[in-house]
């Protein structure tokens, strides 16, 4: 078994881990990141796609967000992977505190997990902006043109466009959890999504783990770093 497998087994051995995880933990499943090779950022559009994620051009060209997130940003087919999986069997096991993502897309909670952090919100929950009625994604997906409330409502995905703020208890609690935990795992992102990636500078402890392909700003801060596929060396190191 090579050494970083041994290395990763030892600290998760004693509890009290947190995952910290980016796009790369779906990518496995089939749904795309936003800045690799094949990414959102490199394809072209009418319009970049930061734009058209933001609050902004929500307000303004309602329609037009909406034809976009409806192709690119919801995958209600795809399934969790290895990742998700390893990581649900770890919580059930008593080894994983929570899992903080930066996700939107509610696998982990697919594959059981339970204590999920989602800093940039979820697609599956939507709100009407009228009455504030909370809708489930089918709301969105088999809306025609602008999904509306009962009310007449303009419905939004709950989930923080580009000009919005991380809400304010989530990100509390995401703080808190890496601050206080005794392994941090941060895997499948770049780190370069900021606040979120800032997030890392709150743990304190001395096994900083990264799982990631490519490199990012905070390998020279890690006490291991892993350039492995993370449903691969999740699933070597979690029975």
């Amino acid at each position: 078994m090579q050494n970083w497998a041994e290395r990763l087994k030892d600290y998760l051995s004693g509890g009290g881990a947190v995952f910290f995880g980016g796009a790369g933990v779906s990518t496995e499943s089939g749904i795309p990141d936003f800045r690799g090779k094949d990414g959102l950022y490199n394809q072209k559009y009418k319009f970049p796609p930061e734009r058209m994620l933001s609050r902004t051009f929500f307000n303004e060209n309602t329609k037009d967000f909406y034809d976009f997130y409806r192709e690119k940003m919801i995958f209600p087919d795809v399934r969790p992977n290895k990742a998700h999986f390893k990581l649900a069997e770890l919580e059930k096991a008593g080894g994983l505190n929570a899992v903080i993502t930066q996700n939107i897309d509610g696998l982990h909670q697919k594959a059981g997990s339970v204590n999920v952090v989602e800093l940039h919100g979820s697609v599956h929950r939507n709100l009407c902006m009228e009455c504030g009625a909370a809708h489930d994604i089918g709301a969105v997906i088999n809306a025609a043109g602008v999904p509306r409330c009962e009310c007449g409502g303009v419905i939004k995905p709950d989930v923080v466009l580009y000009e919005e703020q991380l809400d304010y208890n989530v990100t509390i609690k995401a703080k808190r959890l890496i601050s206080e935990a005794d392994v941090l795992i941060v895997g499948g992102t770049s780190l370069a999504v900021y606040p979120a990636a800032g997030f890392i500078d709150y743990y304190t402890g001395g096994k900083l783990v990264l799982i990631n392909k490519s490199e990012t700003p905070y390998d020279g801060k890690a006490d291991l770093v892993i350039r492995e596929s993370i449903g691969e060396v999740l699933a070597s190191v979690i029975p």
